[in-house]
């Protein structure tokens, strides 16, 4: 195929992978268009206005800032310029059922000190853990990370360092060789949870998460995460890129074997060169892709796969502050395992949960009117698998969950609340066109991890590429800014007059330029 084509790239789905995509796409030099159902761009990442209150729809928790700093380096602009990232000190502060609570933080001594508090004999297994999941980080995070997994080839060269890196073990077992007491086990396996996976069957690779919290620590975008949305929109704009909003995809069409254009729901039909589609793979081979065009995800293996738990979610307003609480917040309950084993493997509700519950105005108060306060509380829930009627329990639920609050960390929340409103599996399911409603695509096992993942490339419709949760190498903000730097390893260059017109010349980039923002 000629490097050059008459038709644009089409990238489906305006989340942060599908803008980043359009990004380096358009560096590449390729002519770009980005179409998506909903009625604003960020997909998970999008934002909820309601009685003068901003929520934050999804993702939160900005860490390796340097993925989205790069984006924008990439066309010679500063993102700086576009939205504003500041530190959250502590990066989370989690609750423990029987009372007390750890400050999760990025400075060591402090850490050290609360360990020491907790269990003194840990001190010396967590200095133990993290210098290993430093080790992990430098092949799982930094050699890998950005590589596609399109080969066995590629997965059998990297199973020696995994082994020695004890990789194949789950994070909650590598992290109980260094740590003994459970408090400080669940503090540092809960991460696996923001990615869709069970620390207890997640695979030790994604100890990583810990060196590149550390490393990089986390931020809040002021604003919320929308500001980061709103900023590579704008930077899209600029670069003569087109986002069409409220544009269904009914379907790819394919021709001896290549897409060749999409069409959607209103019976338009864009001619496309290439699509990358920044959307949840087993949706987009089950719904998007006749099943004669498609030999290895036929509906029956896609079905075969194990997803991720969904979640319920509730965003709420408050005309009480709370000025003791921090800004991220993790609520255990009594159980650990076994609530997580009734989520991932049982599929059914149980009576107690585990939250995060998010306060931006702790660092932004113009996320709620003056004097109030702006949150959500997210709750781990099976998938739709479960066969849960969620408008029954929705309610219930909701009210279950703000009772909690009230007792464990907002005391007074049901007399001052404000506004209130949720979202459950349905909302995955139905609106974000998740498989079986699932929060974060696959779920994260060994055996769904790398070239066992969904593909960058698809191996059924030549020209068709992914990034995203679903696809290498996951969910979670820098996975999936990450799924799009895989694309300028495997997508043919446009045209270098279209590239050198948008890429201005900008000095060498090296990941710690920006690591203390």
């Amino acid at each position: 195929m000629s490097n050059e084509s008459s038709h644009p790239v089409v990238v489906i789905g305006a989340g942060l992978g599908g803008l980043a995509a359009a990004v380096r796409l358009r560096a590449m030099g390729h002519r770009v268009v980005v179409v998506d159902a909903g009625d604003q761009p960020g997909g998970r990442a999008r934002s909820f206005q309601r009685d003068g209150y901003s929520f934050d729809a999804g993702p939160t928790v900005v860490t390796a800032p340097y993925l989205l700093h790069e984006l924008f380096e990439l066309v010679g602009r500063d993102s700086r310029d576009y939205f504003e990232l500041t530190p959250v000190d502590p990066f989370y502060r989690v609750l423990f059922a029987e009372g007390g609570h750890f400050d999760y933080v990025g400075d060591e001594e402090r850490l050290l000190e609360q360990i020491g508090r907790l269990s003194p004999a840990d001190v010396d297994g967590y200095r133990k853990m993290v210098a290993h999941s430093q080790r992990i980080f430098d092949v799982g995070y930094t050699q890998l990370a950005d590589k596609p997994f399109t080969n066995l080839s590629d997965m059998l060269r990297i199973m020696p360092d995994m082994a020695r890196l004890s990789a194949y073990r789950s994070v909650y077992s590598l992290v109980s060789r260094y740590l003994k007491d459970e408090r400080l086990r669940q503090v540092f396996t809960f991460q696996p949870l923001l990615v869709g996976g069970n620390p207890f069957h997640t695979p030790a690779i994604y100890l990583l998460i810990h060196w590149l919290e550390r490393k990089w620590g986390v931020h809040f975008a002021m604003g919320g995460t929308r500001s980061i949305v709103n900023g590579l929109v704008r930077l899209l704009e600029e670069l003569g890129v087109e986002v069409q909003l409220g544009t269904k995809v009914s379907r790819l069409a394919v021709t001896n074997g290549r897409v060749t254009a999409v069409e959607t729901e209103d019976g338009k039909r864009i001619a496309a060169s290439m699509v990358v589609a920044n959307a949840d793979p087993s949706t987009v081979y089950t719904k998007l892709v006749d099943p004669k065009d498609r030999s290895r995800h036929t509906d029956r293996s896609v079905a075969r796969k194990r997803q991720s738990m969904s979640l319920f979610v509730a965003y709420f307003g408050t005309k009480k502050t709370f000025p003791d609480l921090a800004h991220h917040t993790i609520v255990l309950g009594p159980r650990y395992k076994g609530l997580l084993h009734d989520i991932f493997e049982r599929k059914v509700l149980t009576d107690d949960f585990s939250l995060y519950l998010h306060a931006p105005t702790r660092t932004d108060a113009s996320l709620a009117p003056p004097g109030h306060e702006s949150f959500y509380v997210l709750s781990p829930v099976p998938n739709q698998k479960s066969g849960l009627d969620w408008k029954e329990e929705a309610p219930r639920y909701l009210d279950r969950i703000l009772n909690h609050l009230d007792e464990r960390c907002l005391p007074g929340l049901k007399d001052n609340l404000t506004t209130c409103f949720s979202v459950d599996p349905r909302y995955f399911e139905e609106q974000l066109q998740s498989y079986s409603g699932a929060a974060f695509g696959p779920e994260p096992r060994l055996v769904q991890s790398a070239y066992f993942r969904y593909h960058n490339v698809s191996e059924d419709v030549g020209g068709l590429y992914f990034v995203g949760a679903g696809t290498h190498p996951g969910a979670g903000m820098p996975g999936v800014l990450s799924s799009a730097r895989v694309l300028e390893r495997v997508v043919p260059r446009g045209s270098e007059a279209e590239a050198r017109a948008v890429c201005s010349p900008r000095p060498a980039y090296t990941p710690t330029e920006h690591a203390a923002e």
